[in-house]
């Protein structure tokens, strides 16, 4: 029982490598990680200028098709 955990630590731990290693060639070649932003930076300015004119966050999430999240979240790093 040693034996078999004592390999799948050993394969746990060389998946983990592999992986690091991908990150790091990716961020090296400088391919952006994680998910795609919901809108776009003209659309983030949009979004900006919506609310300083009073509109709902729920109307300007319906307008772009996303979530009142995205949208608090835009309006929260302006």
């Amino acid at each position: 029982m040693n034996v078999i955990n004592a390999v799948a630590q050993f394969e746990r731990d060389l998946l983990i490598e592999r992986t690091q290693s991908g990150l790091a060639r990716a961020k090296a070649n400088g391919i952006p990680l994680g998910r795609p932003s919901a809108l776009s930076p003209d659309q983030r300015t949009e979004v900006k200028e919506k609310l300083q004119n009073g509109e709902t966050i729920s109307a300007i999430a319906r307008h772009f098709e996303t979530s009142r999240q995205t949208i608090m979240r835009v309006r929260d790093h302006a």
